[in-house]
């Protein structure tokens, strides 16, 4: 993301250690919101972190305040508040479920979504976690000695853990995380609980995944 990397830019010509963001619980839900169109799974419902990137740099101390109350504290202070253009543009997706869907949502469902949708994230950020940390440590029971992930372990796997820990393989033979999408880890997964002999699955970043001899074999071509 462009305006990250003038972030971290500016935070190592300037030897920040941290880089306070201004996300507030009505841009969690928002991102809440969008995870679920995308059907990206659990991961995607967590929303933003409190703390996040490349050394904890990234922090979000106002994730648990609305916006009208932080634009207020704003103003009796006297600082200044800049509105990103793109915000109310309704060509971009988040800014017309700001203005448009999330108003609509409240009006059906009465007030206090936003609210659920920020308590979703931290409760999915939680189990997220602790499958994340499960999947870690049944990656190492699923391998064989030559390090190839065993067909057989994999298939005794929880599908949540399964799918984490072939995430994590496809990631580490070269795919770009950001461009790896559930679709693509159902295909890989497919090899394990679905096996007709099919050929090999292509994935991002020119990774290949393939069925051999009872193990899963994911290398760069």
């Amino acid at each position: 993301d462009a305006r990250y990397g003038a972030l971290d830019a500016a935070a190592e010509r300037h030897g920040a250690v941290a880089v306070l963001l201004g996300h507030t619980r009505d841009d969690q839900a928002e991102t809440v919101l969008l995870g679920l169109a995308r059907g990206s799974g659990i991961r995607s419902l967590s929303g933003m972190a409190a703390v996040s990137g490349h050394r904890r740099r990234y922090r979000r101390p106002f994730l648990e305040l609305d916006r009208q109350t932080a634009r207020k504290a704003c103003m009796v202070q006297a600082l200044p508040v800049w509105d990103d253009p793109h915000n109310a543009d309704p060509a971009y997706t988040r800014s017309r479920l700001r203005h448009e869907g999330l108003p609509a949502l409240e009006k059906a469902l009465g007030k206090g979504v936003v609210e659920a949708l920020a308590r979703t994230a931290q409760l999915s950020r939680d189990d997220a976690d602790a499958l994340d940390t499960w999947a870690a440590d049944a990656d190492t029971a699923v391998r064989d000695e030559t390090g190839h992930l065993e067909c057989a372990k994999l298939y005794a796997l929880p599908p949540a853990v399964r799918r984490r820990v072939l995430r994590r393989a496809v990631i580490d033979a070269g795919s770009p995380a950001g461009s790896l999408f559930a679709r693509h880890i159902e295909e890989v997964d497919r090899l394990i609980t679905g096996w007709r002999g099919q050929g090999a699955i292509n994935l991002p970043g020119r990774v290949e995944a393939r069925r051999q001899s009872g193990r899963l074999v994911i290398r760069q071509g």
